[in-house]
């Protein structure tokens, strides 16, 4: 009795969220209300972007928010976008965090280290590609006249250092970006890698372009080029020079997960290397060529997990898409399970996102290029602009199958738990509870409002008072209130 005394308590705080942020939407804004939504937009909508890499050959931005002192509001994720030029290269390094790719325009190669060689994938537009933490990767834009653009999500590891929310390991580089084998002493590193000091020294200062360099064209000739240009013999012959690269047996236990002399043998020598290991490595998977998991008339959604995708436990992270006709809605409901990030790909739409007191967080329009995050638990909904199309992908903190709570619609929440105790939370009769839970017929994606919709109905005095009181009533629960989830 005591459980279900809970849920009820629960399901009324949502709905009056769901009564707040409807409400809020059309109503007039008040001064504190304005105020409120204006603290919940910059909490939750991400549009600070500052540069971690910029060159002339390409571009990565981090958006940066999700965190505010003194609050439990707090982001466990970065959001990036990689935009690199025709012919161009994302020089070799590795990250303390693990890295999740979605490629959104273009055609790149990805090639990384998988057990201990080097495994290369062709990714296309709609391609999902997990890179583990402290395996050594490069991306490459091969395809002229054609940039690539690819958003990606950095999860914020325990063991990350924290400098940037994670920290890029390069091991190509020369002046700029430094290679991390430059910090070791000149001759402890000449004597490892069995070259004279003075090759090393050219070695790891002939680079100064930037993390994103040129591979061909008018612009300077770079030394990524010219190694991935030799032939395979010169390229075995020349690492061997440089690496002194033996065929030596290495204790299984003594293995790290990639080491630098294999490292750079497979990039050196891939043609044979790649083609003995790519059949073992994981495969892309195309987001695009899914086929929707839900789909009305409406719109679609596609949702992507471990159970889909295996490769998706490295990053522990889950993947989705959303589509929604012009002036649809994705219904309000709630991620018990994770935390959801979200960035608009086509079109134009509302974000409106509730506080756990029923009291809107944020209602804000959102266009191409924004990110938004939702904290797990609190309730929020999609609404596209009438004048076209809303499409938005994502992430979410969970790799395991997500199970969102609608709150209305056919077969939601509303619809499960009316009866006596549900209608008595609410102050009405079950008879119009029931008017209520069976007014809506569509689910999950639910259809765009009509003229003679409540959305323009005007409340009146006694009716917008009753609605003020109820809303204070929920709201003098505050932030005290807990859920009751582990």
């Amino acid at each position: 009795m005591g459980k279900r005394n809970s849920l009820l308590l629960l399901v009324v705080v949502l709905f009056s969220a769901l009564v707040a942020s409807v409400g809020g939407h059309w109503r007039e804004r008040e001064e504190e209300g304005s105020e409120q939504r204006t603290q919940g937009e910059k909490w939750f909508l991400l549009r600070h972007l500052h540069d971690v890499v910029k060159t002339d050959a390409g571009l990565m931005r981090l958006v940066k928010g999700g965190y505010s002192r003194g609050t439990s509001f707090h982001s466990p994720m970065r959001i990036g976008f990689i935009s690199m030029e025709p012919n161009s290269l994302f020089i070799p390094q590795y990250l303390d965090s693990n890295l999740l790719l979605f490629v959104h325009h273009g055609e790149a190669r990805v090639g990384h280290i998988y057990g201990d060689v080097l495994a290369e994938r062709g990714l296309k537009p709609g391609d999902v590609y997990t890179i583990p933490a402290g395996s050594a990767f490069y991306l490459e834009n091969r395809v002229e006249n054609q940039r690539l653009h690819i958003i990606c999500s950095i999860d914020v590891t325990s063991e990350s250092m924290g400098w940037h929310a994670f920290q890029s390991f390069f091991v190509g580089g020369g002046i700029y970006p430094t290679s991390i084998l430059a910090g070791f002493d000149h001759t402890t590193l000449s004597t490892a890698l069995n070259v004279s000091t003075a090759e090393l020294s050219t070695f790891l200062t002939r680079q100064s372009s930037g993390p994103i360099v040129h591979l061909s064209g008018s612009h300077h000739t770079h030394i990524w080029s010219k190694f991935l240009a030799q032939e395979p013999h010169k390229r075995l012959a020349h690492l061997k020079r440089i690496a002194n690269f033996k065929e030596e047996t290495i204790p299984k236990e003594e293995e790290s997960t990639w080491s630098l002399r294999k490292f750079l043998f497979t990039l050196l020598n891939r043609e044979d290397v790649v083609e003995r290991v790519n059949h073992k490595a994981p495969s892309a998977y195309n987001l695009y060529n899914r086929k929707a998991d839900f789909k009305n008339d409406y719109g679609w959604s596609k949702k992507l997990d471990e159970s889909n995708y295996p490769p998706l436990k490295i990053s522990g992270n889950g993947v989705y898409l959303v589509n929604l006709s012009p002036g649809s809605m994705m219904a309000p409901h709630v991620n018990p399970t994770a935390i959801e990030y979200g960035i608009v790909l086509k079109g134009t739409g509302r974000v409106q996102i509730v506080y756990p007191n029923g009291t809107l967080a944020m209602n804000a329009r959102v266009r191409e290029g924004d990110v938004f995050w939702v904290p797990r638990y609190f309730p929020f909904c999609q609404i596209a602009s009438t004048n076209g199309p809303f499409e938005f992908f994502g992430f979410t903190t969970s790799a395991r199958r997500n199970h969102q709570q609608f709150l209305v619609g056919k077969n939601s929440l509303m619809q499960s738990l009316r009866g006596p105790e549900f209608a008595a939370a609410f102050g009405i009769s079950e008879k119009r509870l029931k008017r209520i839970a069976n007014a809506q017929s569509e689910q999950v994606i639910l259809p765009s409002s009509s003229p003679a919709s409540p959305h323009h109905y005007k409340a009146t005095e006694p009716e917008r008072k009753k609605m003020v009181k109820f809303e204070k009533m929920i709201g003098s629960f505050g932030n005290d209130l807990i859920l009751g989830f582990d």
